[in-house]
């Protein structure tokens, strides 16, 4: 398991807006259970009794070609938090974006089986307007072998020196062209290539909040499961004005501090973590899960 980043590592996250772990970011073993525990999620059961903040897709209402997508699933399995909100991944992104901390904003749960179709290409930043700063990085971990066929999340090297495009009012899940964003932001002569995650089940990308990412559809024949931790400086805020259908809703009336319980800091410098992380329990394998 990586314990921290080269010189190149982050020089290179500086240059593209991501970073690709092609295998080992997590043990085989706490895979096997995080994709046990995304059965138990995708079916509606919640062993905290939480429901989920956002559930996308819901068995024998939506269609089999939607990619399956549940927000805050931490909030739902105690197993599930213990890899969101692990300190092996706060202090791996704090490093790249050069924060003294970092702390949760929500998490995803996405999984894609064969057939499943496109998510459109977009900037997390866009959508985070509701916190102060406007800043995010992510862990996008793999819990399947991830091939350029698979609708594996792509990037697009550089992007997050473009600038901030405001959100898409258009369809997210399966729009008519996924990659039609990217063609409307790029400056003139900059690149639109996309580069695919091809990694091992346990491998993972980091990547920038301005970077534009996506996924076409999975043409493979087998699953495309991910567990994503979107974090934001520890430091943060809510924005006093900004404001999130969803998230917004734990804003206390004149305060814009953000509850630990909600939005619990995951490492910083000083090597703390809000305290209640402690009472998660381990996972097989895994360092810092707790």
């Amino acid at each position: 398991m990586i314990d921290s980043f080269s010189d190149a590592d982050i020089d290179s996250f500086g240059r593209d807006g991501f970073l690709i772990i092609e295998q080992d970011f997590i043990p085989e073993e706490t895979v096997m259970l995080l994709r046990e525990r995304f059965d138990e999620l995708f079916a509606g059961s919640y062993a905290t009794g939480i429901a989920p903040d956002e559930v996308n897709w819901v068995r024998g209402r939506d269609p089999e070609t939607k990619t399956r997508q549940i927000c805050n699933g931490w909030k739902a399995d105690d197993l599930i938090a213990a890899q969101v909100l692990s300190q092996q991944s706060g202090r791996l992104a704090a490093q790249l974006a050069g924060w003294e901390g970092v702390r949760i904003v929500h998490d995803n749960c996405l999984w894609k089986p064969p057939g499943a179709r496109s998510l459109g290409m977009h900037q997390d930043g866009s959508y985070a307007g509701y916190v102060d700063p406007p800043e995010m990085i992510t862990v996008w971990i793999a819990l399947d072998q991830t091939f350029a066929q698979s609708g594996t999340i792509e990037y697009v090297a550089g992007s997050h020196k473009w600038p901030k495009m405001p959100p898409s009012r258009g369809d997210f899940h399966d729009p008519d062209d996924w990659l039609a964003p990217v063609a409307a932001a790029a400056p003139a002569g900059a690149s639109t290539e996309c580069t695919p995650v091809v990694v091992q089940p346990g491998g993972a990308a980091i990547h920038h909040s301005r970077v534009f990412h996506g996924s076409g559809i999975n043409e493979a024949e087998i699953d495309r499961r991910a567990l994503v931790t979107h974090m934001i400086p520890s430091n943060a805020q809510f924005d006093s004005v900004g404001v999130d259908p969803i998230y917004t809703r734990y804003r206390r009336r004149g305060d814009m501090t953000m509850d630990e319980s909600y939005f619990p800091i995951l490492w910083d410098q000083a090597g703390g973590r809000s305290e209640w992380l402690a009472s998660l329990p381990p996972l097989a394998g895994a360092a810092g899960g707790g």
